[in-house]
């Protein structure tokens, strides 16, 4: 073989691939992740949400018949249990996004990232991942919590009820309907679901901080507007009812505009029925769920469209 047919055989020198988008996103969101992990307030909630939700287990009204232990007991461990999961997620989920971005910013984290080339829209998007890892997580440790000591409350309740039954003489269709009455009340899909509605109901939040993170100039701003925003989402739809039914044709396309932009929180409410008792439409979960996907696709190209433009 001559020298010119070796050259002429020799393989072309691979080209490096760049990495995918999907790679990129989710190394930014591993940063974000191991970043929020470090930060102080994520351990104060943390520490402050599994003491709330553990003292369920000793904090609780002791038994004074089937009425009372059936009506308080379990449903308080559930309401206390995901108020405390709603007051870590909504905090989180505000103030870590607002943090995000001047803290990339002070840190020259952000300069770096953009040299690479990555793109502005991977870039927050890999954030609003990994702000949304860490609350899932958290969420999931918390929800295992809340089941084991509900599953522990709910044998109590169970044995007290039937003992207190058994000792009155009740025949045992009494005795199956107190079970069935006293298990409703329990661990169920249905409380997976409100759990899971409140991390859909986070991650909108969070999309929302991350859009007011890229125009604001303080992270202060940034968490005091994200707070406003969701208060007012939960009066959305009652300020909608009163302006399409008695205001003007103009009045009325403004609020379906602002329907449109602030989400309805209302529609979370359906967690209330799920501390009583009551059983999650699989729809229901569905509807919360393209509504949260609605908007974090929303705010998160809104977010890119700002952020595309700003000069660091």
């Amino acid at each position: 073989m001559t020298p010119s047919s070796a050259i002429q055989a020799a393989p072309p020198a691979a080209k490096p691939q760049r990495a995918s988008r999907a790679a990129r996103i989710r190394v930014i969101a591993m940063h974000t992740f191991t970043q929020l992990v470090r930060m102080k307030v994520f351990y104060f909630l943390a520490v402050f949400a599994v003491i709330a939700l553990a003292s369920n287990f000793f904090n609780l009204p002791q038994h004074s018949g089937p009425e009372a232990a059936d009506t308080n007991v379990l449903p308080l461990v559930k309401s206390w249990s995901l108020g405390t999961m709603t007051l870590f997620s909504v905090v989180m989920a505000i103030v870590s996004t607002a943090l995000l971005l001047p803290k990339d910013i002070e840190d020259r984290t952000l300069y770096t990232i953009l040299a690479k080339p990555v793109p502005r829209f991977d870039y927050l998007a890999g954030k609003l991942l990994g702000v949304l890892s860490l609350i899932f997580i958290s969420l999931l440790a918390m929800d295992l919590v809340m089941t084991g000591v509900l599953h522990i409350r709910t044998g109590m309740v169970l044995d007290a009820e039937i003992a207190w039954a058994q000792q009155r003489g009740h025949p045992q269709e009494y005795l199956d309907a107190v079970r069935v009455d006293v298990l409703k009340h329990g661990p169920s899909w249905s409380l997976q679901g409100a759990v899971l509605a409140i991390f859909i109901r986070s991650a909108i939040v969070a999309s929302i901080a991350l859009f007011i993170s890229t125009f604001s100039t303080s992270t202060l701003f940034t968490t005091i507007v994200g707070i406003l925003i969701y208060f007012i989402g939960h009066f959305q739809a009652d300020a909608m009812n009163v302006y399409l039914t008695s205001g003007s044709a103009a009045a009325k396309v403004a609020t379906g505009l602002v329907s449109l932009v602030i989400p309805n929180f209302q529609l979370f409410n359906v967690i209330d029925a799920i501390i009583e008792g009551a059983v999650m439409p699989g729809l229901v979960l569905l509807k919360l769920a393209g509504l949260g996907l609605f908007y974090m696709v929303l705010y998160t190209v809104c977010s890119w469209f700002i952020f595309a433009d700003k000069e660091f």
